[in-house]
């Protein structure tokens, strides 16, 4: 039997982080953030990452444990995060993972590590000066001939994608597609519980999202970029490239008003909620909570325990 564990998810400003710590609270857990950029270092505010007011006394882990120079993937998230969660386990307790980031969400649940090769070895490196000299259309004739199911499967633009599919078959002789069928017939490492929040009217989300960016700015989110800067962060780190960072980047060089970075932040941050969900909702698994015009914790609690304890967890 796999253990059991729960995964708050949902859309950017949807409510996740209160929600986990509620259940946390009541359910004797400790939360596990699953968000790509809250694991960064000095990047509290344009992360929204929890407050120690807003943990109210709840571990919290994955939380601004790496350096904003560094690159993480899905798979270096889930070779970090699942010692804790079994650590969790172990002493008895819940682990609640609480994020938007669903890539990293399943990579953890699934357990199956992922495609053989090195990514940015010299078979990457080997690769990506190819891109450079060629371009992508020789590389995708190249995949459609060794894995032409990924090469059906990916769009031209997805460079990222079609250089890492070539790599695993290069470097391991399997392609990525076989290896996706195989993990796809073994059980999940854990059996997750998953609650997901999300408004009714996607009018309220939008309104909530340029509050919470408005809200950021107050707090001081240029001066958190300059920050970084100072600390000698290189401006093409993928730490900058998040949403606010990279907008703000324009304001400290002087490229662009603080008025005009704003209204580029919220733009950003509405359509990568529109993505979140677009993710979230092929899964079947997810008990949706809808917000109405505000968020009712409340009720959201109300609902989630009904929901976990239907499960077997009390």
């Amino acid at each position: 039997m796999a253990p059991k564990i729960v995964c708050v998810v949902g859309p950017t400003a949807c409510g996740k982080t209160t929600l986990g710590v509620l259940l946390a609270k009541k359910f004797n857990g400790e939360v596990v953030s699953a968000d790509s950029m809250q694991i960064y270092r000095g990047m509290t505010v344009g992360t929204a990452a929890p407050t120690p007011e807003e943990m109210d006394g709840v571990p919290h882990h994955m939380v601004a444990v790496a350096d904003p120079a560094e690159q993480w993937s899905a798979a270096r998230y889930a070779q970090a995060a699942t010692p804790i969660i079994d650590d969790i386990l172990a002493r008895g307790k819940l682990p609640i993972l609480v994020g938007g980031t669903g890539l990293w969400l399943d990579a953890v649940v699934r357990g199956h590590g992922f495609a053989g090769g090195h990514a940015g070895g010299e078979v990457r490196r080997q690769l990506q000066q190819r891109l450079e000299r060629e371009g992508i259309e020789p590389l995708l004739a190249e995949l459609r001939q060794v894995d032409p199911a990924s090469a059906e499967r990916l769009h031209p633009a997805d460079e990222k994608r079609i250089l890492r599919a070539l790599e695993v078959y290069l470097e391991t002789g399997k392609t990525i597609t076989a290896h996706n069928e195989e993990t796809k017939k073994l059980p999940p490492r854990y059996d997750a519980v998953w609650i997901g929040l999300q408004f009714e009217d996607r009018a309220d989300m939008k309104a909530l999202i340029d509050r919470r960016v408005d809200k950021m700015v107050e707090e001081g989110l240029l001066e958190e970029v300059r920050g970084l800067l100072e600390s000698g962060l290189p401006r093409e780190s993928t730490a900058l490239q998040a949403i606010g960072y990279k907008e703000f980047l324009g304001v400290a060089d002087g490229t662009a008003t603080e008025a005009e970075a704003i209204e580029e932040v919220k733009l950003r941050s509405r359509q990568y909620a529109k993505r979140q969900l677009t993710w979230l909702r092929k899964s079947s698994d997810i008990h949706w909570i809808f917000w109405k015009k505000e968020r009712d914790f409340e009720r959201a609690l109300q609902v989630s325990t009904e929901i976990l304890t239907a499960e077997g967890l009390s």
